[in-house]
């Protein structure tokens, strides 16, 4: 009877995960979303038949709402132009939809549904009353005029407007989506409704309603739950060697913390190439490079000679090092950097952007003792520390950035606990991937199940 039951439950997971693959062609980076999920959950779907009578699953991977629309904008030469918005409001069962805004040409509907399919579980493990969201548009902000950028994001927001609201859908930022575009963004929606609603947006100006230590949340909490699990291990960052693909906004704060910490980081990329300090990687000079001048990565070795530059920012993975940030984008690290990263003896592997792992890297990873720590787990302080910057609005108050900061903390090591003890319930030891999974899927589960066919 027990057989029949568990080759019943598992042909409705891969039922499911064939039918996102039907109704969605084309949208890869979706289907490898829901099938790392799913596919992780299936022990868990076999205790609990309900799901599967509710249709819990068909639910859990169709968007309730996906937005698109149009977004027409005027250049500085007159010229006009057109491009696509998006907002996938994927999942309310836990409260108002949150999630990031992203402008980057990569952006079409697979990429959206992905990271809004992701933020549904991420949400789920800060703790926080907030469902899961994505959006953003084909724009690049990068060369773009102020004034550009300005006329676009009022473009964008003419639409959106109409769709977000505190107790409905709050935006916040993302890749090419900084403090510049949330500004203009927000400036839009009060000039079209008439109402000062900090709540709407979070990522503001900390002079107008926004949360200090904001910007630095994704790469702290980074750093903070991987000293979690040093801990664990009677380890610290301490001495260790330390690389981090990526140098925007998460990869920055990542390194300051883990400078702060006692580590050295020894490797930096863009999209353009990486560059190799064995020194140690000067942050302030990657600051000036990256966010007052908007730079590339090569102009670092104009004030450090002794670095070097290659134009492949994949090579970054050949570095030697202990702990390795991968903080770029979507699969980055595939199984060949993987088991480079294993054969040089790489201890721990924390995920800083949205699935920069494929999924054989990961199995390589596991396979090889190497401590992993998944993106909706580990890079979760953004979102939580978006959360709390609700919190504040709602209550009319600006705490300190040392607050905050604790706070962040505290959120980052209950959830570490959290899906540790998870994984040790269902004897999976030490399998944070299925903590991470299981503890966000039961608790967006349950809350479906109590509010109904819906």
């Amino acid at each position: 009877m027990s057989n029949s039951i568990e080759l019943t439950q598992e042909s409705y997971v891969d039922s499911i995960i064939e039918r996102v693959v039907v109704r969605n062609p084309g949208e890869t980076e979706f289907h490898q979303a829901v099938r790392e999920v799913l596919e992780s959950i299936k022990p868990v779907v076999e205790l609990y038949p309900e799901f599967e009578e509710n249709g819990i699953l068909e639910r859990l991977t169709e968007p309730e709402r996906q937005i698109i629309f149009r977004v027409p904008w005027v250049d500085d030469q007159g010229n006009v132009h057109v491009n696509r918005g998006y907002r996938i409001e994927f999942n309310s069962a836990l409260g108002p939809y949150k999630g990031g805004l992203r402008f980057h040409p990569t952006v079409y509907p697979g990429i959206m549904k992905f990271l809004a399919f992701e933020q549904t579980f991420k949400n789920a493990l800060t703790g926080r009353p907030i469902g899961g969201a994505k959006g953003g548009s084909d724009f690049d902000p990068k060369g773009k005029s102020d004034s550009e950028v300005m006329r676009f994001c009022q473009s964008f927001m003419t639409e959106l407007y109409r769709h977000i609201g505190a107790q409905t859908d709050i935006p916040a930022g993302d890749i090419g989506v900084g403090n510049r575009e949330i500004g203009y963004l927000f400036g839009q929606y009060k000039r079209i409704t008439n109402r000062f609603e900090a709540g709407t947006l979070t990522g503001k100006g900390v002079d107008w309603g926004g949360s200090l230590a904001r910007t630095e949340a994704t790469g702290y909490g980074l750093v903070y739950f991987v000293d979690e699990m040093l801990k664990d291990i009677g380890e610290t960052f301490e001495g260790k060697k330390v690389i981090v693909s990526g140098s925007g906004n998460v990869a920055i704060y990542t390194v300051q913390k883990v400078i702060e910490l006692g580590g050295k980081v020894i490797a930096l990329s863009d999209s353009d190439g990486m560059v190799y300090d064995p020194e140690g990687i000067d942050l302030n000079s990657v600051i000036e490079i990256k966010e007052k001048r908007r730079g590339r990565i090569v102009e670092y070795l104009k004030t450090h000679p002794s670095a070097e530059y290659n134009d492949n920012s994949k090579n970054i993975w050949k570095i030697e090092c202990d702990i390795a940030f991968p903080c770029a984008t979507q699969n980055e690290i595939d199984m060949e950097e993987a088991k480079t990263l294993v054969n040089n003896g790489v201890l721990v592997v924390a995920e800083g952007a949205n699935m920069p792992c494929t999924p054989e890297a990961i199995e390589c990873f596991q396979k090889n003792n190497v401590l992993f720590a998944p993106a909706k787990a580990a890079n979760a302080g953004g979102v939580a520390t978006s959360a709390l910057e609700m919190t504040q609005n709602s209550m009319w108050e600006s705490w300190s950035f040392e607050e905050v900061d604790k706070k962040l903390r505290e959120v980052m090591k209950n959830i570490y606990s959290s899906i540790k003890t998870t994984a040790e319930e269902y004897k999976k030891d030490g399998d944070l991937v299925f903590g991470a999974n299981v503890t966000a899927f039961l608790k967006v589960a349950r809350a479906m199940m109590d509010q109904g066919i819906v």
